[in-house]
């Protein structure tokens, strides 16, 4: 099994290591194909402006100057002789669900292998809280990840899916079940700009999350992190909401209205 691994934390993260030693316990023939720096949140994004540029760092080894998205394109298209089995994307420092999962670059690399027709996980490792002085469980993930994906690949998928594994932050010994989960979604407060001044006076902004404490529906991918299980999340790119569709199709159709609808 040819194996492809890519991120969005970079080519020198902790994660990308962590992720090495994963696939080399499904396979041998395991290729590189990460950011040259970090890309968090970048989530779909491609490069259309400027030029992409690969550096070879070894034998199957690539970083790029671009998203996630840019290297498995580049990985498939260009850098690999013929297209992986799987893409493995990650492991993330902290946790990618509930609306994360729209602009992670993590689940976005995973994305792109899907749309190349490949089996495309992502993985990530929750954290305490996110700060540098934070270190990650990595061992967590390490421990669980080959035979949870060794289960996943053992089982059709259907099309247009993507596997999303988030690892608790606990040690492994802490770790007990592993749960099916449905995306879910935070307060949507949560995400916001702090407001600094810079030393000539100019307001900048960090976006930042609140980070405060919410209880999440049972069944959630939220709530598998809150009570330290591990959530495997089936994920897919369709955004279309199927009830509005049958209710707009009642008042939208056929020939396109030419009168404004009286309120």
């Amino acid at each position: 099994m040819r194996i492809l691994l890519t991120n969005d934390d970079g080519i020198e993260a902790e994660g990308l290591a962590c992720l090495e030693r994963i696939a080399r316990t499904l396979s041998d023939d395991i290729w590189v194909c990460a950011p040259q720096v970090e890309q968090s949140g970048k989530g779909r994004g491609i490069t259309l402006t400027e030029p992409l540029r690969v550096n070879t760092l070894g034998e199957k080894r690539f970083a790029v100057t671009g998203t996630p998205t840019d290297c498995v394109v580049l990985a498939v298209n260009d850098l690999m002789p013929e297209k992986p089995d799987l893409v493995l994307s990650g492991v993330n420092r902290g946790h990618n669900v509930g609306e994360d999962c729209s602009y992670s670059g993590t689940v976005a690399g995973a994305l792109q292998g899907m749309a190349f027709g490949i089996r495309s996980i992502a993985l990530s490792q929750s954290l305490e809280r996110f700060h540098d002085e934070v270190r990650a469980h990595w061992e967590t993930a390490e421990a669980f990840a080959p035979a949870i994906i060794s289960r996943l690949l053992a089982q059709p998928w259907q099309t247009g899916v993507v596997m999303n594994l988030n690892f608790p932050a606990r040690p492994p010994e802490d770790v007990t079940e592993v749960e099916v989960t449905r995306q879910g979604f935070r307060d949507l407060g949560e995400m916001h700009a702090v407001r600094r001044t810079d030393l000539r006076g100019r307001d900048y902004y960090w976006m930042s999350f609140r980070g405060t404490k919410q209880e999440h529906a049972d069944g959630t991918d939220l709530r598998a992190m809150d009570e330290g299980r591990i959530s495997v999340t089936p994920l897919h790119i369709d955004l279309t909401h199927m009830p509005s569709v049958h209710d707009l199709k009642g008042v939208l159709g056929g020939a396109p209205p030419k009168t404004v609808a009286a309120e």
